[in-house]
């Protein structure tokens, strides 16, 4: 147990509008808190993110170690330490791209890393995730509330006075001392004086620092390091995913599997369908569906597969958005009429659950049949017109959408409840987290994008990226010189074209613009490998 875990702690959220009482602070919590907000300060006020956000990750990792008692449950749990390597991989990931994405899986993964010390048996990932969030809105108010002093303070102002006697009693010598060494010494008193100098010259330089914006920014900075290190124990969510199982088990109260219930509808006279009738229905579901998509991909297979050439003036983009959104809601719709009619216990009728389990079966390949149709428009679209942003978003969602095909087909053959699913879908969009985490994107965008065989080339979308693919645009300034046809967009979202000269223009700009940021920003908490690689590789600033 945490040693800030307390007997009776109040659960999130709480049943009576009290109050919560101030937590008792271990004295390593009372050491870590000052220290965490002040690193927080040094290392995030006025700076942007990388290899702060490795030393902070670090910090909070560290310290979430060392405060676990060694028989922890979270220790033994293998989400915890998945949490763990991925927030210090993130992390790592900020401080060598400093990526948004780097970004948002350092956040999820702190996130979960202190859900799971504070509910040790989660394994859900947003419930852990929730978990911390609440944990975090009661845990710095509450440190506060036990900063106070206490109402019966004259033994402790007594006692501080003491303390307070023998700590002058030095000081008042050390000055004396001082100022008979500085009247013999003159050397003395010149070296005293030039630290004094520098003394009252950070001074200044301080006092002009700390402004009311600074001030609210060290408090929030508390308040995060008191929600990582400070655990206020969060029950809701524990106790209600300790309601769901792996498994569908029969019912006889007619409970789905994730703890929804049927309605009811007596009221109407109305009579709830048997196991047969339901059979009935979801086979005449599987089987109408089955052919109706057959078709669908057949025309794909014939279309698309096998020497797909779009001829002159094809929207090619119009081609690959349009069926890519309608056919991706059509895989979560068949995943959706899959889950509903496994939810219960029609997995228990065993006249028809071969049948049913077949033909179920096979609709699931045929969406994956419709997935692979998904990622081969998607491909055409990069080979014709290049990589965007959203062409990779589309690949890692076709990863998840194989993925989560693959366990809709546990669902089906081992009577996985949907709780299962969502546990191993979840772990899935995690890990795909920390995979674009691990991406150096925009200077793969742009080194695929520069090539000669593209008609038209978008500029402007390559200039707004971040500053690492500056070395890219001016390795290849040879594409952009010769490029038929060069694009931006302005800030109404029309796009224009300029042309060669002009496009060569706006790279020097760049390059000039981010030589100059990056040499005004000397410190290294923002620091990155790529930032420090491009400034390598440019040519130097005229």
């Amino acid at each position: 147990m945490n040693p800030a875990f307390q007997p009776g702690a109040a659960a999130w959220p709480s049943a009576t509008p009290a109050q919560p009482a101030p937590l008792p602070l271990t004295a390593a919590q009372k050491l870590l808190l000052p220290l965490g907000a002040l690193l927080f300060d040094w290392l995030f006020w006025l700076e942007g993110t990388g290899l702060n956000v490795l030393v902070f990750t670090i910090f909070v990792v560290a310290a979430q170690l060392y405060l676990l008692p060694r028989h922890a449950a979270a220790r033994r749990s293998g989400y915890f330490w998945l949490a763990v390597a991925g927030s210090l991989f993130s992390a790592a990931m900020v401080a060598v791209y400093g990526s948004g994405a780097a970004g948002l899986a350092t956040l999820a993964s702190l996130a979960m890393l202190l859900g799971y010390v504070n509910q040790p048996h989660l394994k859900l990932v947003l419930y852990a995730v929730l978990t911390a969030g609440a944990n975090w809105l009661q845990a710095g108010p509450r440190v506060l509330r036990g900063l106070r002093a206490p109402r019966q303070s004259g033994a402790g102002l007594r006692r501080g006075w003491f303390y307070a006697r023998l700590l002058l009693v030095p000081l008042a010598v050390l000055v004396g001392f001082h100022l008979l060494f500085a009247m013999a010494n003159p050397r003395y008193d010149m070296l005293s004086y030039k630290v004094m100098a520098k003394l009252m010259d950070w001074l200044l330089l301080l006092i002009p620092d700390i402004s009311f914006a600074h001030l609210l920014f060290f408090a929030l900075g508390f308040l995060l390091t008191a929600g990582a290190l400070v655990v206020v124990p969060v029950h809701y969510f524990a106790d209600h995913e300790s309601r769901f199982g792996e498994f569908i088990r029969r019912q006889r109260d007619r409970v789905a599997s994730f703890g929804v219930r049927r309605p009811d509808f007596s009221a109407k006279n109305f009579r709830t369908l048997d196991l047969r009738k339901e059979f009935l229905a979801a086979g005449a579901v599987f089987g109408l569906v089955n052919l109706l998509l057959l078709v669908v991909n057949a025309i794909d297979i014939n279309w698309l597969w096998f020497g797909f050439v779009p001829k002159a003036n094809f929207d090619l983009a119009q081609f690959v958005h349009e069926g890519t959104y309608v056919l991706i809601f059509s895989i979560l719709l068949a995943m959706g009429i899959v889950l509903w009619f496994f939810r219960r216990n029609l997995n228990f009728y065993q006249p028809g659950l071969p049948w049913l389990r077949w033909g179920a079966t096979v609709w699931v390949l045929q969406n994956a049949v419709l997935a692979i149709s998904v990622g081969l428009r998607n491909y055409y679209y990069i080979w014709h017109s290049g990589i965007a942003y959203k062409r990779i978003g589309v690949c890692f969602f076709l990863v998840l959408v194989f993925f989560g095909l693959a366990t809709v087909l546990l669902k089906i053959w081992q009577r996985r409840s949907a709780y299962s699913l969502i546990r191993l879908n979840s772990l899935a969009v995690y890990a795909v987290l920390l995979a674009l985490a691990a991406g150096n994107w925009e200077p793969w965008i742009a080194g695929y994008n520069l090539q000669r065989r593209f008609p038209s080339l978008d500029i402007g979308f390559l200039l707004d990226m971040p500053g690492r693919v500056l070395p890219v645009l001016q390795a290849r300034r040879a594409v952009i010189a010769e490029a038929r046809q060069l694009n931006v967009e302005d800030e109404n979202g029309n796009v224009t074209s300029i042309d060669n000269a002009a496009a060569l223009a706006r790279l020097d700009m760049a390059i000039r613009d981010w030589q100059a940021h990056h040499a005004a920003r000397p410190d290294w908490q923002s620091l990155t490998w790529a930032a420090y690689q491009t400034a390598e590789a440019l040519p130097p600033h005229e």
